[in-house]
């Protein structure tokens, strides 16, 4: 489990979990060695002069205070430990997150990885800061013992030694009798929770269907299912916790019958069966606790694993010598991508000279925001070629190519803070002027000037205490902030009302002078005033030209034309 550890982690944390373990066993060893001092303490307090147990017993109260001091180095340095790791573990899962592709997030890893970074990732790095420390000493500890045992009467030591492969075997045997279950009911506690959010998000259909008092069926079997699994789970736990009890008990009696045959016959004193028994029931207490530590050890070794699986998905290849494009024209080159086992976009080849406007139009599912995705790399093409300034995108790092586009979807997502610190997103260095400037083409200033707090107001998760027009107004004034040559506009005004549909088309209008600008757009308005269009469908464009040109032609962009007119 370490080793998985180190390898969620990364080696450079290698050094402080070596430390800190070693330390936890240095710890585990003092306190065995502690309680080998009972013996002469017994002794001479058994034997004619019992005063003589006081400088035993002067050693034995150093040698826990010697303990005592070790116990807290570790339980502080384990602390150290996690916290630091803990840390580490966010950002590395940060970075690799943020260079994965974007087809990785489907609806379910969104959930998925919500949860792992959350609960997740606490639950697996709480081995270091919570279990490890007792893991070692509930193995360390009675190891210590028994070899204490030995050395004062070899047979006793042979008997406390004979119960380590039965209790070896019993948690063995536990942990692969919970392995099943405990998945189980993993992806059952995934189900009930995203039944839980999809009831909390379906209250306005269930509320307008009447169906406000009724049960809401799939959340009730989601979570009947969880608690069957639960259920069975405790139940497959409990045979390995009887047995381990049982079997640690039966060890004990077993000394005990021992120490008092061997000191009838003789053969040890009453002093040393004495001591010796105190040792073994100071083994019994860590020994039973390994059910529950074991338990709590399969929770993080699976958190860890699906933690694993997530850094060793492949992110995008980064370029080992990256280029610099030197204009900002597109161009797909015989681009084709598949998604699913389907072809997206099929052998697609287009230009965008340096600051002109290309509008892409279509049905839905013809693959135009994927054309938008891959000029912005959030996938890589299984053919051909998409190429900002002559330059395979490929070839160009994340951040230069990043630096070069201003991207505005549809669905806008603000971060819970101010409308401030969501404008500077675009360009957090940039002075009080100029977020301003930007806010005021943007047309977003009107907003501003209606709410109570003003730029301090809070947009909430997700940007959901503004409107639609005003989340987008926010989003434009980012993209103008930014400054980049090119810009991909992704239909950003198709669920507006009218006024707010005039806001930001005055804020896009600003936005695309004199950039190169690919547009994907179902209001003729905006489609209009590009240089080009292209009429994509299957993946395939079917139709380009200006757009006088395809109306006059009378085919699919015409009957498009025609229908989207018909529908103003």
């Amino acid at each position: 489990m370490i080793r998985m550890l180190l390898r969620v982690l990364g080696h450079e944390y290698a050094r402080p979990v070596r430390r800190t373990v070693a330390l936890m066993t240095a710890t585990a060893v003092a306190e065995g060695l502690s309680y080998a001092l009972l013996v002469p303490v017994l002794r001479a307090l058994f034997g004619p002069t019992p005063g003589g147990a006081w400088p035993w017993l002067v050693a034995f109260g150093a040698a826990v205070a010697g303990f005592a001091v070790l116990r807290y180095r570790a339980d502080l340095s384990g602390f150290r430990a996690g916290t630091t790791l803990l840390r580490g573990v966010y950002h590395r899962l940060g970075d690799h997150l943020a260079r994965l592709p974007i087809g990785w997030y489907d609806a379910g890893r969104v959930g998925e990885v919500s949860v792992l970074a959350s609960r997740g990732v606490l639950r697996a790095m709480s081995v270091i800061a919570h279990l490890l420390a007792p893991l070692v000493g509930a193995s360390v500890t009675p190891a210590t013992i028994v070899v204490v045992m030995f050395a004062f009467d070899w047979r006793m030591g042979l008997a406390a030694l004979a119960a380590a492969p039965v209790v070896a075997a019993i948690q063995a045997w536990t942990a692969r009798a919970m392995d099943s279950t405990d998945a189980e009911r993993h992806e059952r506690d995934h189900q009930a929770t995203g039944r839980v959010i999809e009831y909390l998000q379906a209250q306005p259909v269930l509320r307008a269907g009447g169906r406000t008092v009724e049960r809401f069926g799939l959340l009730d079997d989601s979570l009947r299912e969880l608690q069957r699994v639960s259920r069975r789970s405790t139940l497959a736990a409990l045979p390995g916790v009887v047995g381990l009890t049982l079997a640690v008990q039966a060890a004990f009696t077993v000394l005990l019958v021992l120490g008092a045959y061997l000191a009838l016959g003789g053969g040890i004193g009453a002093a040393e069966v004495l001591a010796i028994l105190v040792l073994a029931a100071r083994c019994a207490d860590p020994l039973l606790s390994l059910s529950e530590i074991g338990g709590q050890l399969r929770g993080a070794r699976s958190e860890l694993a699906r933690l694993d699986a997530v850094l060793s998905a492949e992110p995008l290849a980064e370029p080992a010598e990256p280029v610099e494009p030197a204009g900002h024209e597109l161009e797909f080159e015989s681009v084709t991508f598949r998604h699913d086992g389907r072809a997206v976009l099929d052998d697609l080849s287009f230009s965008v000279p340096r600051g002109q406007r290309l509008a892409i139009v279509g049905p839905s599912g013809a693959g135009k925001s994927t054309v938008l995705r891959l000029l912005a790399r959030f996938y890589d093409v299984h053919s051909g070629a998409v190429r900002v300034g002559g330059v395979d995108v490929r070839a160009i790092g994340s951040e230069a190519l990043m630096a070069r586009i201003a991207i505005v979807f549809q669905d806008v997502y603000l971060f819970d803070g101010t409308i401030e610190e969501n404008v500077r997103l675009g360009r957090p260095d940039a002075g009080k002027a100029e977020v301003r400037a930007a806010a005021s083409a943007a047309r977003l200033d009107e907003v501003i000037e209606r709410l109570p707090r003003g730029w301090d107001t809070n947009v909430g998760e997700g940007g959901t205490l503004l409107s639609g027009g005003e989340r987008q107004r926010v989003s434009i004034a980012r993209a103008l902030l930014k400054d980049a040559p090119i810009v991909l506009l992704d239909e950003v005004t198709s669920a507006l009302d009218p006024v707010n549909e005039a806001a930001v088309h005055q804020g896009i209008e600003r936005l695309m002078a004199g950039r190169t600008v690919v547009m994907v757009a179902h209001r003729m308005r905006t489609v209009q005033r590009a240089d080009r269009v292209v009429f994509l469908d299957g993946g395939r464009i079917l139709e380009e030209g200006d757009h006088d040109r395809l109306v006059h032609l009378a085919g699919h962009y015409a009957d498009f034309w025609n229908l989207t007119a018909a529908g103003r």
